[in-house]
């Protein structure tokens, strides 16, 4: 272990948003940081820019509600902590109901600018083939869906485990001038306005039974990209389903997710209810771009703009950017990971983002952000303390290294490493079924008794119900999180 007073420095692959919340944290904690990222010295087949944290995918953060909400609960958490991405990102949103969304190109821009400018961070533009060196005694892997095929081989070698793969799907792109709004309104689901929006933060398209149906029939006998071999038995994650993939599971799927008319009126004619609603929401500060709300699609280009236009007001629509599909590799992390994300087979290696089998933007980086922390308690000497389990943070971390439905049978493994939490400890059961997750209530523990009744002193139902007991969930975790900082003091890490 190094000087305290002079620590080396710690090394992270992966200018992701996970890579570059995980190199922020390390930085402010007054330890120095080589960031490396291979673009734009070897591109990917969803990047577009040699941006840090650039958003391949969506641009929403998705809902910014802390109170009823775990996203919205795991923003409030990170903010708390110092996060650059959520820094970044409330500094450049965009209108989105109540959503947080943000100007992709101004919040990568603004994200690599502090990197950069930040006295303790190295920014090293090259590939990391295969394992880092031994000399490197402390990385964060934090090398995403598309970590290059050198790494994931070395990862798969030294673990002897198959990492898990699944396909991802990128959603068309529309230029904002050429939606007609004679057809289309501006308006939020419910006229709910949330951070930096109006309440008309959508572009709504309506369609009739007989526009859907044509549609649908569409989207099924749309040319498709084909796979490779090597694709052919990848599944899908269910959060970021293709269009033409929902469609097929059943003609009214798409009309219950996201084209669901619910909470909005049709302005041009308001008597008449929309059968199914396609919302596009604000992609850039300028408002000029607007991407299509849960139209990830692997449809062919040119089948692609040809349906697309098919939708009412998007006749004449003009695409910045259609649809794509790329392929995400995940750690079996429950079984390779230990409780501060580093790998039981390799210590001086921990992992964070995408990798680890978290999924979402917010994700990655609550995982990067943690993963940072603890290499730099580790680096500084210090005890490595997990957050309470009641946190939207230590739920998802819970979660990723153990939280899951689990066999009956042990396996070998590598035991814990040295000073872990996690050393000591009975060894994990093999994990029936390991997928990709957002942070949701359902990964949260229990409330202890009953949910607090209502002003009336009656038991609370249905949806009352299911209010309260979100906010004593929310309520528990800032109070868990509260005195967990008060104990671990700024770095979020017990002084020695």
């Amino acid at each position: 272990m190094s000087n305290a007073s002079d620590p080396k420095p710690i090394h992270v692959v992966g200018g992701g948003l996970a890579g570059s919340e995980a190199a922020w944290q390390i930085a402010q904690a007054g330890v120095p940081v080589v960031l490396h990222e291979m673009r734009p010295t070897r591109m990917t087949e969803a990047h577009k820019t040699h941006g840090l944290a650039e958003l391949v995918c969506s641009n929403s953060f998705r809902s910014d509600d802390a109170e009823a909400n775990a996203v919205g609960l795991l923003h409030q958490e990170m903010r708390r902590l110092g996060s650059l991405i959520m820094h970044t990102g409330d500094r450049h949103q965009v209108p989105a109901g109540g959503a947080l969304a943000v100007d992709r190109d101004g919040f990568s821009e603004a994200v690599t600018a502090a990197l950069d400018a930040h006295p303790l961070v190295t920014i090293d533009r090259g590939e990391v083939a295969g394992l880092p060196p031994e000399d490197w005694d402390s990385v964060v892997v934090a090398t995403g869906p598309l970590t290059s095929p050198a790494l994931a081989e070395a990862i798969r070698a030294l673990t002897g485990a198959d990492a898990l793969a699944f396909f991802d799907a990128i959603a068309p792109i529309v230029y904002r001038e050429s939606v007609d709004m004679g057809v289309a309104w501006f308006q939020s689901r419910y006229d709910k306005p949330g951070p930096g929006g109006t309440g008309a933060d959508y572009l709504n398209c309506p369609m009739s039974k007989e526009q859907y149906d044509a549609f649908i029939d569409a989207l099924i006998a749309g040319e498709k990209t084909s796979f490779k071999e090597w694709e052919a038995n990848t599944p899908y994650f269910d959060g970021c389903l293709p269009i033409e993939v929902m469609a097929e599971r059943g003609r009214e799927t798409l009309r219950h997710g996201p084209m669901k008319p619910v909470g909005l009126t049709n302005p041009h004619r308001p008597d008449e209810k929309p059968w199914a609603v396609v919302q596009l929401r604000q992609d850039n500060a300028l408002g000029t771009l607007f991407n299509m709300v849960g139209f990830q699609t692997k449809l062919k280009y040119g089948a692609q703009t040809a349906i697309l236009r098919m939708i009412p007001g998007l006749e004449n629509a003009e695409f910045a950017r259609l649809g794509g599909l790329h392929r995400n590799t995940y750690l079996d992390s429950p079984r390779l990971l230990d409780g501060t994300l580093r790998l039981r087979a390799a210590p001086r290696l921990r992992f964070a983002g995408q990798i680890t089998g978290c999924e979402g933007y917010v994700e990655s980086a609550a995982v990067g952000l943690m993963a940072g922390r603890f290499a730099a308690a580790e680096r500084l000497g210090r005890p490595l303390r997990l957050l309470p389990p009641t946190t939207a943070m230590g739920a998802l971390i819970a979660h990723i290294t153990g939280g899951h439905i689990l066999a009956d049978e042990d396996v070998d493994e590598e035991p814990a490493a040295e000073g872990s939490p996690s050393e000591g400890q009975p060894k994990p059961a093999k994990p029936r079924s390991f997928q990709p997750m957002n942070v949701n209530f359902g990964l949260f523990p229990p409330l202890e008794g009953a949910i607090p009744k209502g002003e009336d002193g009656k038991r609370l139902r249905g949806s009352a119900k299911a209010i309260a007991k979100k906010k004593a969930l929310t309520d528990r975790a800032r109070a868990d999180l509260a005195a967990w900082l008060a104990e671990d003091g700024e770095l979020g890490v017990a002084a020695e």
